[in-house]
């Protein structure tokens, strides 16, 4: 059965940084892209950033633009940067996987981790 699974998440202060990582196990995602989507409460899961499966291209929402960045180690492994943290940041953040082209939309991921929360405290 193929896991994703995200580490990482804390609570830090405005401003601060977090790096979240997500391990993919029990495939190779060689051809799968892979993304970070986040969820606040009361609010739908949004996009955060993509990365094709070879890690040449990524897309990052607007609101992260500049502060996040995404990497791909290997096929199976990816981390998320995020820096200059803000309140809104606060969310349960996911990792997904999909097989072709990293997309902005949440029904095209196939594979999706459990989330872990990211509380930024003013």
């Amino acid at each position: 059965q193929v896991h994703l699974v995200e580490s990482g998440g804390g609570m830090v202060q405005t401003g601060g940084s977090l790096r979240l990582s997500c391990a993919a196990s029990a495939r190779t995602f060689s051809s799968y892209a892979m993304g970070w989507f986040r969820q606040a409460p009361g609010k739908e899961r949004e996009f955060v950033a993509g990365i094709s499966w070879s890690g040449d291209n990524t897309d990052y929402a607007d609101s992260v633009k500049g502060r996040f960045t995404i990497h791909r180690v290997n096929a199976n492994n990816m981390y998320l940067e995020m820096n200059s943290l803000k309140s809104e940041d606060t969310a349960v953040y996911c990792c997904a996987a999909r097989l072709g082209v990293a997309t902005e939309y949440v029904g095209d991921y196939e594979y999706w981790g459990q989330g872990t929360q990211v509380t930024v405290s003013s």
